[in-house]
């Protein structure tokens, strides 16, 4: 990209938890779906510092990574599949420039990322928020915090998909 780029900012939100299991896939599912019937065209993006493995042993794109190829692509009528090779984990905008023709993209796992956040918070398996109040679009909590943040119930994705579409414009198209 040039720095002529005249592409609309799409809106990043981070889904964020202090700890696994702390119900951040969970909500994102509520969100995904409730945007969905809003009609955003959504695109998901899952950080994880374990590595994945997408490709399966012994199919042909797997081969293909296996004798040396740094791209390897896959297409049918229903979906396409990048792989690409990296050095190292990339930075998230650098990934999130990948992603195109989309309303809104979620993150999940980039907890330390510099987008704004929705935290994940149950009572039952933190003590405190991990994220800085600056950094928070908004709580998901099964308590209430007094702390001039929106919060919301764990099962309010449409209060949270409200809180998006007044704060980021985002509109979907039938």
């Amino acid at each position: 990209m040039n720095g002529n780029d005249e592409r609309p900012q799409i809106p990043v939100i981070s889904i964020v938890g202090s700890k696994s299991n702390s119900g951040k896939t969970t909500l994102l599912e509520k969100i995904i779906r409730e945007a969905k019937r809003r009609h955003w065209r959504v695109a998901t993006l899952k950080h994880d510092v374990h590595g994945f493995e997408m490709d399966q042993p012994g199919k042909d794109t797997w081969r293909h990574a296996q004798a040396g190829a740094d791209v390897v692509a896959i297409s049918s009528p229903q979906r396409i599949a990048v792989l690409e090779k990296v050095a190292d984990d990339q930075p998230l905008d650098e990934v999130l420039k990948r992603i195109q023709g989309v309303d809104v993209i979620f993150t999940e796992g980039y907890k330390h990322g510099n987008k704004p956040k929705i935290e994940v918070y149950r009572s039952a398996v933190h003590q405190e928020l991990f994220s800085k109040p600056e950094e928070l679009l908004a709580i998901a909590s099964d308590i209430s915090f007094d702390n001039g943040i929106p919060c919301f119930g764990l099962d309010d994705a449409s209060g949270i998909c409200d809180l998006i579409e007044e704060t980021y414009g985002v509109k979907g198209s039938p």
